[in-house]
C-alpha cells in the first residue's frame, strides 16, 4: 500500500524537554490510523507537525505531493452567530468549491451528521455534541483526501458518537486517509486499521488491533475485585503457579491476569483467595482490550 505521510526521525522540545521523541511513521493511503494514548502523550503535538502547523525541532515530514488535508482540531472552531448551513458555505467557499457543488454537498454532509434540521439554526443554539458534528463537517467539506481527526468524540454521548463513527468509516469508503488521535480505547479498536500506540512522546507500539491484542496473549482477561488488602501479596504467588495464567497485575484492590480456559479455572481461583483469608466482592472475565495492551506496555492504565 502506498505511503501518503512518512515521519523520519521526528522530535519535538519545547525549551530542552522533548515532547515527541524521534517519531518514525508511515501512514498510508486509505487508511484508517489511530493513534492511542493518554492525554499529554504527544499525540495532538505529533499530528500539528504532520499538518504543518508545527515545526519539527528535528528530523523530516514527507507528504504526497497532490494531497488536500482536512483538519478537525480538539477545539471547537466555528462562527458562533452564523448557521451551519452559513459556516459550512464560508468554509467551502476558502477553499474555492463552486456554489453550485457546495450547496449540495453542504446539504448531505448536515444529513450524514443528523444535522439537516440545525441547518438553519446558528452555532450558538447548537448543543456541545451538535457542535462536534459541526467540527467534522467544516473539516470534510472540501473534500479532502487526507482527514486528521484530533479527539473528535470528546464529550460525546454514545448515540452522538455512533453516528460520528458510521461518517468516518464513510470517509474511509470514499478512499480518504484518516489519522485520528483518541483515548477511547473503544474507539481506536473499532475504527482503525493500524494503531500507534504513544506514551510520554515515544510510539510504543504499532499494528492492527488484533494483533496488539493477540500480543499480550490468548485467552480471556479475569478481574478479581478483593474485599480488603490481606495476603495480596500471596494472592499473586499463588495466581502464578496456575498453569497458563499471564500479565498478572495489581492496582489497589482489583488484580487482574490473562489466562486460558478462565471459566475451567474459576474454582481454582475462588479457592486461592478463599485460603488467603481474604474475600472476593466481585469477578469479572472479558475480551483483551487495546487498554490491556498499554497497560502490558507501559504498567500503568489508558486514562490519567
Amino acid at each position: 500500500m502506498d505511503t501518503i505521510i512518512e515521519l523520519e526521525n521526528i522530535t519535538k522540545k519545547y525549551d530542552t524537554h522533548p515532547v515527541v521523541k524521534n517519531l518514525n511513521l508511515k501512514i498510508r493511503k486509505g487508511e484508517i490510523f489511530g493513534f492511542l494514548g493518554p492525554n499529554g502523550a504527544g499525540k495532538s503535538t505529533s499530528i500539528n507537525m504532520m499538518v504543518g502547523l508545527l515545526k519539527p525541532t528535528e528530523g523530516q515530514i514527507k507528504i504526497n505531493q497532490d494531497s488536500e488535508i482536512g483538519i478537525c482540531p480538539q477545539d471547537i472552531v466555528l462562527w458562533d452567530y452564523l448557521t451551519c448551513y452559513e459556516n459550512l458555505f464560508i468554509m467551502g467557499k476558502m477553499y474555492d468549491v463552486p456554489s453550485n457543488e457546495l450547496k449540495k454537498r453542504a446539504n448531505k454532509i448536515l444529513e450524514l451528521l443528523s444535522l439537516e434540521n440545525k441547518r438553519n439554526t446558528k452555532v450558538k443554539d447548537l448543543s456541545g455534541g451538535m457542535k462536534r458534528r459541526m467540527n467534522i463537517a467544516m473539516a470534510t467539506i472540501h473534500n479532502p483526501n487526507i482527514l486528521v481527526l484530533d479527539e473528535p468524540s470528546e464529550g460525546l454521548d454514545p448515540q452522538s458518537r455512533r453516528v460520528l463513527w458510521d461518517y468516518i468509516k464513510l470517509q474511509k469508503e470514499n478512499g480518504k486517509t484518516i489519522i485520528l488521535t483518541t483515548h477511547l480505547m473503544d474507539e481506536a479498536d473499532k475504527l482503525s486499521d493500524r494503531v500507534g500506540i504513544i506514551d510520554n512522546g515515544e510510539l510504543l507500539q504499532l499494528d492492527t488491533p488484533e494483533k496488539l491484542k493477540q500480543s499480550i496473549g490468548k485467552g480471556d482477561i479475569v478481574e478479581l475485585n478483593l474485599k480488603n488488602n490481606k495476603n495480596t501479596d500471596e494472592i499473586i504467588k499463588q495466581l502464578k503457579q496456575i498453569p497458563e495464567a499471564k500479565n498478572i497485575i495489581q492496582d489497589n484492590l482489583k488484580i487482574s491476569l490473562n489466562i486460558l480456559n478462565a471459566v475451567n479455572k474459576l474454582p481454582n481461583i475462588i479457592h486461592i483467595i478463599e485460603n488467603s483469608n481474604n474475600e472476593l466482592n466481585d469477578i469479572n472475565i472479558r475480551q483483551n482490550t487495546l487498554e490491556d495492551v498499554f497497560i502490558e506496555l507501559t504498567g500503568k492504565q489508558l486514562r490519567e
